[in-house]
């Protein structure tokens, strides 16, 4: 398999959210030393005390996408891990967040890292989540959202990319995958309106796809050239 990854980018969000999360401590601690040794600057307090949360939530929300292993990308690639080059694997390249190019079509890949129980509710629509992380579900960093809609964003997003760089040929429908990265994960999904399992599945999902509609080689190597990718890592 090929990997194809914006390892600038990783890095520079990772920076993003290691410097949010320290300022955030850095003006909470002020906002408590404030609140106690001049009581008469309440205002300032407060604004301190709620400037650190936003900074800190900030950097929660980048340590989880960008910093605390595995990373989706490297969530993604242990689970894809043995699969021949006809698969190509782009992080942060397509539009989409994590775009897999196979002999059974193009994929917009959704990694997912909740633990607990996620369920989909076909009469009602709704995806479920119970367990995971009680104190991240408080500070909304480790809520489920909407699969389905993060799954549509992804799609439209790596459809406009091939777009842009293959003007004037056709571009294949677009698929999308809900992925469960972690351990703890139990997904139990089959009402879902679009495929959603565990990382340990994705790779057997993948080969038992029958063959589509997808990107010929010529294509591929127009992508290459034109993101300048000068050479790729196997899989």
């Amino acid at each position: 398999m090929r990997l194809i990854t914006d390892e600038k980018l990783i890095k520079r969000n990772a920076v993003i959210g290691r410097v949010a999360s320290l300022l955030g401590l850095a003006v909470l601690f002020g906002g408590l030393v404030i609140n106690f040794t001049r009581p008469g600057l309440v205002f300032l307090s407060f604004g301190a005390l709620l400037l650190g949360f936003l900074l800190s939530n900030v950097g929660i929300y980048y340590a989880n996408r960008w910093v605390r292993p595995p990373r989706p990308d490297q969530a993604l690639d242990a689970a894809l891990k043995g699969l021949d080059d006809r698969y190509t694997l782009y992080h942060y390249r397509l539009g989409a967040s994590h775009a897999l190019i196979s002999p059974a079509g193009v994929f917009a890949l959704v990694p997912k890292f909740q633990a607990g129980e996620i369920g989909f509710d076909g009469q009602r629509g709704r995806w479920s989540h119970r367990g995971g992380n009680l104190y991240l579900k408080l500070f909304g960093q480790d809520r489920l959202g909407n699969p389905s809609a993060e799954a549509a964003t992804e799609s439209a997003a790596l459809a406009h990319k091939l777009e842009k760089l293959l003007p004037g040929r056709e571009i294949p429908p677009i698929q999308a995958v809900v992925v469960f990265t972690n351990d703890k994960a139990q997904v139990d999904t089959d009402a879902a309106p679009i495929p959603t399992l565990h990382a340990r599945k994705l790779k057997a999902y993948l080969r038992s796809r029958p063959k589509g509609v997808s990107l010929s080689r010529e294509a591929m190597q127009d992508i290459d050239e034109k993101l300048g990718l000068a050479g790729s890592q196997p899989g």
